[in-house]
């Protein structure tokens, strides 16, 4: 792919707005990649009562999290399911 076509498509795909779950509460995020904060972000301005400083994880599985942390880039797809819990819960 050339670099204008590459540019094209990533511009394209800047406008993508993916719906995912934060704590079993539908949020729409621009996509198709984000970083925790900006997942954060979202939730909190469509109602979420999180903090930033929560700790992101998204779910891999039946029984398996990945810890997301705010810089960490991931690639959204609809009905992708992340947790985001105060950073001294431990339950």
């Amino acid at each position: 792919m050339s670099i204008a076509a590459e540019e094209i498509h990533e511009h394209h795909q800047e406008h993508h707005v993916v719906d995912i779950v934060v704590n079993n509460r539908p949020v729409r995020v621009e996509g198709p990649k984000a970083t925790g904060l900006h997942i954060k972000e979202s939730a909190i301005e469509q109602g979420l009562t999180i903090e930033l400083s929560f700790q992101l994880s998204e779910k891999i599985g039946e029984h398996k999290t990945k810890v997301i942390d705010n810089n960490d880039t991931v690639t959204l797809h609809e009905g992708a399911v992340f947790v985001a819990i105060a950073d001294d819960d431990n339950s």
